[in-house]
């Protein structure tokens, strides 16, 4: 029981004190993503240096899920290659389907482990995963443009 109010205090804080909130005014890629099923709503800047992620900026609005994920994800995936931040993506993707079953490589995902319970919720994975799949949505679309 430890282990979960350590995972809670890790969503709260980041959903209290967001990393990277705050749109950059110059980007590679904007992309705008709404969770239909509950109004979440996740603006997501990435600056690209080459094959590195150089910024990760956001705006949203919604539950303390998608909001605390999206900020995990900007302070986690910054500065990493699109290679490793492709990996980290994948094993939070994975996380997210397994239905509880998976607790997380937290040597890869780091805080976003603490996520791990969110997968147990079907209704509220699309609020994990909203700020996720908006940055890979960014990332297709300013690799597009180099």
């Amino acid at each position: 029981m430890q282990l979960d109010s350590l995972y809670q205090e890790v969503i709260l804080d980041h959903y209290k004190r967001p990393q990277h909130k705050g749109l950059a005014a110059t980007y590679d890629a904007q992309v705008h993503h709404v969770n239909p099923s509950c109004g979440d709503e996740i603006t997501l800047n990435v600056a690209l240096d080459g094959d590195k992620v150089a910024a990760i900026t956001w705006d949203g609005v919604g539950c303390s899920i998608s909001q605390a994920s999206v900020s995990i994800l900007s302070d986690l995936l910054l500065g990493k290659s699109i290679s490793e931040a492709d990996l980290i993506l994948n094993n939070f993707t994975e996380l997210m389907q397994s239905k509880g079953t998976m607790v997380g490589d937290d040597a890869i995902l780091e805080d976003a482990v603490a996520m791990a319970g969110v997968s147990k919720f079907p209704a509220r994975i699309k609020c994990a995963l909203l700020g996720w799949m908006a940055y890979k949505d960014a990332v297709v679309q300013a690799q597009a443009k180099l």
